[in-house]
């Protein structure tokens, strides 16, 4: 049954009817708090599809970012064996709304997604749908292969005292808690696989986030998927571009974790990432971009690796604090940024015109990530 906005259209009935006049100036805010958590979620989202989609890469079978028609028509199948497993600690709004886009926006079953919250008893909605929800970090973190920090900055201490012995080396933390920067994160959780996108919002802008909507509803619409590109400076929200970087390193560790080599790593991420195609490349892609391994590494270290080796384990905190030879390749690439903004929009089942081709081309960390 469709749920109707009995609030919608009523004046009295605002947000905004509640606000003095000396007050009207802020209210800004309440639009730019919307759209910061549509942009985390939106992210994050990416994120996990591109984690799934590698969990599911087998040999054998072809597997894409991009939503599916089995998706679509049944977001609460049961999960496989190689399922990406999420974890989410925090379950108030901001946590409640990404699991609800996890679910449909992500590909991530329902009976893959778990929430540690103190107060599980007000998540029964997403109960019903198969998320688990349930008081207990330390299990959470155990069994999950990502966890996503949604709890309030002055819960995290005693929430990382309790958790950092816990994690393991491949759990990748994927914080949200604001104000508490990537070193401290490190310091707390005594952990390097950590992600934490950092936005940066303009003091002019045109509001394009709405406000009625839920977030994985407003993930439909194709102006507001476009502006939560990791390019777009669109709602005046813009996304530090070394998180993007992180979220190929991570891929990457991903691989090593596998024992996969490191040229056989590159192909992999070919294959998910650069086989959707702007329509400015036209029928000839063969200046289309591909990965080489010095997009990633320095010379001097790529010089050093055997056909048989793996990557290094790639500091995530370095990654994202420092310059490394892919953000400057992001940073310098110009068709790859139109490849990578349309496979951002495409993975959420926006087009943008493009078409998807036919074939598909087949200590040390930080010496490797030096520019």
């Amino acid at each position: 049954m469709e749920t109707v906005d009995l609030m919608n259209n009523l004046k009295s009935l605002q947000f905004e009817q509640g606000v003095r006049e000396e007050e009207t100036p802020w209210l800004f805010l309440q639009s730019r708090s919307r759209g910061l958590m549509i942009q985390a979620c939106a992210h994050a989202a990416f994120f996990c599809r591109l984690l799934w989609a590698l969990r599911k890469m087998d040999g054998n079978t072809s597997v894409s970012m991009l939503p599916s028609e089995e998706e679509k028509e049944n977001p609460y199948k049961k999960p496989s064996k190689r399922d990406l497993k999420v974890g989410i600690i925090g379950g108030g709004r901001l946590g409640k709304q990404l699991a609800l886009v996890l679910l449909h926006r992500a590909s991530i079953p329902a009976q893959s997604l778990h929430i540690s919250t103190r107060r599980p008893e007000t998540l029964s909605d997403l109960q019903k749908m198969g998320i688990q929800c349930f008081y207990h970090n330390c299990f959470l973190v155990e069994w999950a292969n990502l966890v996503f920090l949604c709890c309030l900055p002055s819960q995290l201490p005693h929430i990382c005292l309790e958790i950092n012995t816990r994690i393991a080396k491949s759990c990748i933390v994927y914080s949200l808690v604001t104000a508490v920067p990537l070193p401290r994160l490190k310091q707390l959780l005594c952990h390097t696989t950590i992600l934490r996108p950092q936005y940066q919002c303009a003091e002019n802008y045109i509001d394009i986030w709405g406000s009625n909507e839920d977030i994985k509803s407003a993930l439909q619409d194709p102006e507001i998927v476009q502006a939560t590109s990791p390019y777009s400076t669109n709602g005046g929200i813009t996304l530090n571009i070394k998180w993007l970087a992180a979220v190929f390193y991570a891929a990457l560790n991903i691989c090593t974790l596998w024992d996969i080599p490191y040229q056989q790593g590159l192909e992999v991420l070919n294959d998910l990432c650069l086989s959707v195609h702007p329509q400015t490349c036209g029928e000839n892609k063969t200046n289309c971009p591909r990965f080489i391994v010095t997009d990633f590494v320095n010379q001097a270290f790529a010089n050093t690796l055997n056909p048989s080796n793996v990557f290094p384990w790639f500091d995530l905190i370095t990654v994202q604090l420092k310059e490394t030879p892919f953000s400057q390749h992001l940073g310098k690439s110009v068709t790859l940024q139109e490849h990578l903004t349309v496979l951002y929009s495409a993975s959420f089942g926006i087009s943008l015109s493009q078409e998807t081709g036919e074939e598909k081309e087949g200590e040390e960390e930080e010496e490797a990530l030096d520019p």
